[in-house]
């Protein structure tokens, strides 16, 4: 049985946060995960959680102007400082909320600069987050983001994110492998799951093309989590999709053992 994970952000952004802790535990995910909790106070997320028994499994690196069309921080030479500071940030909501994993996104690259100048900052800045988190025991992914969603992101595809990998070369550095993301990109999914079952820290997903829930587009989901259900990955799998309608009914109809 897959362990899902409701991703809060994208599921209910017009409930209040803590609605949405109920209507994830209504629809039998045993955890959730927040982009950026970070304008909701510490206190509140407390009681959602113990309210609803759901932890929070994931949280982002802050990211700055990046989901407004900005560079970001994690590559961008400039905003080393800056990032630190989210570092700082990220660990210390980790820490009080007690989330295992925090997400770090690339971000784009600026005008004016290498690709090379921008993946080094990139490694460097990974090294250094996947060394001060794993001091406190809290892992920290990479995720790949497709270039149609996210113009000039630095790692559109997961060859470029098992690249990054390999040159930060650290051992608390995993992959956030989105099945959405992959599929945008074309890619061969069930062989990136197979080959890179060992990296995977976190796993995502939604159908394509709309990224709605499973079901609603062409993935064959059924096949999907029956695959991720014998992979050496225990983990979630977060449901990062938009939704359209309360029934989670795609539950009974791809998940195995339902």
């Amino acid at each position: 049985m897959l362990r899902l994970s409701a991703n809060l952000t994208l599921l209910y952004p017009d409930l209040p946060l803590g609605k949405r802790f109920d209507m994830a535990k209504a629809v039998l995910c045993l955890s959730v995960e927040i982009q950026f909790p970070y304008d909701t106070p510490i206190t509140e997320l407390h009681d959602a959680m113990a309210r609803t028994g759901l932890p929070i499994v994931l949280i982002n690196i802050p990211a700055a102007d990046l989901l407004q069309g900005g560079d970001g921080l994690a590559c961008v030479p400039a905003r080393q400082q800056e990032w630190a500071g989210a570092v700082e940030q990220a660990l210390r909501w980790a820490q009080a909320l007690k989330v295992p994993t925090v997400n770090l996104l690339a971000g784009r690259q600026p005008a004016g600069l290498s690709r090379e100048t921008c993946l080094q900052t990139l490694v460097d800045n990974a090294r250094h987050a996947s060394s001060k988190l794993a001091e406190h025991g809290i892992r920290v992914v990479c995720e790949a983001i497709n270039h149609h969603d996210m113009p000039g992101y630095l790692l559109p595809t997961s060859h470029d994110l098992a690249e990054l990998l390999a040159r930060v070369n650290h051992p608390n550095l995993g992959m956030q492998l989105d099945l959405y993301h992959m599929a945008r990109m074309g890619e061969d999914i069930a062989s990136v799951l197979t080959q890179q079952a060992a990296h995977i820290g976190h796993l995502q997903f939604a159908d394509v093309p709309g990224r709605g829930a499973p079901g609603t587009g062409s993935l064959d989901f059924p096949a999907l989590f029956r695959l991720i259900a014998q992979l050496p990955y225990h983990g979630w799998c977060g449901a990062e999709y938009r939704r359209q309608a309360d029934d989670p009914g795609w539950m009974s109809n791809c998940l195995p053992g339902t």
